[in-house]
């Protein structure tokens, strides 16, 4: 069995039930304010309330959650389920589940209790650290409590620079701003930092952030985009890719990234808002459904953005030395990550380290890489082995932790051996549901029960489901053959070689 709702953005297979017999229970209609205690400033809500309404119910009480995902089109038991994080190293840090107080869970019990039991957690029971980050093999969440701030503004402005002294700057600039982030073009030298901080609600402003990746989008425009992608990786055209990167990012600094001083004009920066207007946006997952004129790009419906999306942390500690890494692969040849800067480039956000058995063991810093997948399985990518080597170097080499909800299958192996408290989660689990009903072939691989992720086969290593160790994980009928890695040597990535 697997909880899920009509969002169900899991990339891997985390909210699939396990085999062809498997049940899917929907919290669509668990979607209520429970209770609002305005002296303890906790809300109680059911798990199926999304993002955006939690954001609003909060606001209408002149309170806020501090740190959230900056998509709001996501459900509050699914977000805590995989460990979603904003950015920041301030406070108790960006995951939502450091502010969990309370949570209630339905989880299979016998008979004589009729098959259920109901489990009230608090803020001093100990299987509280294993519920907040559950994968949700837990059981059903039901209600959670969450600890608010009284409401406060923000004030943001975005400032582009080049990248020559980004590893120096990356940790300096995580403490110096609250809500900091760094938007990575490698492709074209450059970052953007925001430069991003908590203001008291007396300031003058009442800026909006409506980012304009999240809006509604003409889906003839999502496709015509992906044409002209597909176009450039079957002619293996990098410059047309670092073009359209650059006109990308011309466009979304035209708009100013969604930003507005009232709602409506922006009249330039700082960008002075609420928290509840400055937070997180997303009206996309929330346009009429029988729509396709407009839509996400990323809509399933429209067949157009069809992507990959590597989500790894890598220790605070081990950044600065990851970052010169990747710029020494980078300098090797620029043009091959263009495909990476076409997605608003490496989103770089800040996250500290928590006491959830599967939350992050470190203060870290998540590097969130978007590129183009197509749909044919077996085809290879342009520039395959520069994303490959920059993977397998973030993973292994640095022992980055994968984000739960993306990434790709070679994540994903022997990941529990990263988490030292992996056996208390495992033992909350073992009581909470022993016949692993809320288990599957996927949940059990991953938390090392049960056989591998990794599946070797012809071509494998081109959708990640393994790393390369032969030619015919590759693609060697079009040029692409097994070579060790650039930079990071002990890398196994799939290479063209022409003839």
């Amino acid at each position: 069995m697997k909880v899920v709702t009509r969002f169900s953005h899991s990339i891997p297979k985390l909210t699939c039930p396990g085999g062809s017999d498997g049940i899917l229970i929907s919290t669509r209609n668990l979607n209520r304010v429970v209770s609002l205690d305005m002296k303890t400033m906790r809300i109680t809500v059911e798990s199926g309330m999304n993002l955006k309404d939690l954001i609003q119910a909060a606001s209408k009480a002149n309170l806020a959650l501090p740190y959230v995902p900056y998509w709001w089109g996501l459900t509050i038991g699914g977000l805590l389920s995989t460990g979603a994080h904003g950015s920041s190293l301030w406070g108790k840090g960006s995951a939502v589940h450091e502010y969990v107080t309370g949570m209630r869970l339905v989880t299979p019990a016998p008979a004589a209790q009729h098959y259920t039991a109901i489990r009230v957690l608090e803020i001093d029971d100990a299987d509280l650290d294993a519920a907040k980050v559950s994968l949700g093999v837990l059981g059903v969440i039901s209600q959670v409590t969450l600890q608010l701030q009284p409401m406060f503004k923000r004030s943001l402005t975005y400032s582009t620079r080049n990248d020559s002294d980004l590893a120096e700057q990356v940790v300096i600039f995580g403490l110096r701003h609250e809500f900091a982030d760094i938007a990575w073009y490698p492709g074209h030298n450059r970052v953007m930092y925001r430069l991003d901080d908590r203001v008291p609600v007396n300031v003058s402003g009442d800026g909006v952030y409506d980012f304009i990746g999240f809006r509604p989008t003409p889906s003839a425009a999502t496709l015509a985009n992906r044409l002209e992608e597909e176009s450039s990786e079957a002619r293996r055209d990098a410059d047309a890719k670092c073009l359209a990167s650059e006109l990308n990012n011309l466009a979304f600094s035209l708009a100013h990234y969604g930003l507005t001083n009232n709602g409506l004009l922006f009249t330039g920066y700082p960008v002075i808002g609420y928290q509840n207007k400055m937070q997180a946006s997303g009206s996309c997952a929330f346009g009429p459904e029988e729509s396709r004129r407009l839509s996400c790009p990323w809509d399933p419906r429209i067949k157009a953005t069809f992507l990959h999306q590597t989500a790894v942390s890598i220790p605070l500690n081990r950044v600065k030395e990851f970052i010169l890494d990747v710029q020494k692969l980078r300098n090797l040849n620029p043009k091959a990550f263009c495909g990476f800067d076409i997605y608003n480039g490496i989103l770089m956000r800040y996250v500290k380290a928590s006491s959830a058995y599967l939350g992050k063991p470190f203060d870290m810093l998540d590097f969130d890489i978007t590129y183009y997948r197509n749909y044919n399985p077996n085809t290879p990518r342009l520039n395959e082995d520069f994303i490959e080597e920059l993977e397998q170097m973030a993973l292994f080499k640095y022992n980055g932790l994968p984000h739960w909800g993306k990434n790709r299958n070679l994540a994903f192996n022997s990941v529990i051996r990263k988490y030292a408290n992996s056996q208390y989660f495992l033992k909350v689990k073992e009581q909470y549901d022993p016949d692993g009903l809320f288990s599957s072939e996927w949940s059990d691989k991953i938390l090392g029960l049960a056989g591998s992720v990794i599946v070797l086969k012809e071509r494998c290593a081109l959708e990640g489901l393994c790393v390369c160790s032969e030619d015919l994980h590759c693609a060697p009928d079009k040029g692409y053959f097994c070579r060790p890695g650039k930079i990071y040597r002990d890398a196994r990535v799939c290479s063209y070689i022409r003839n």
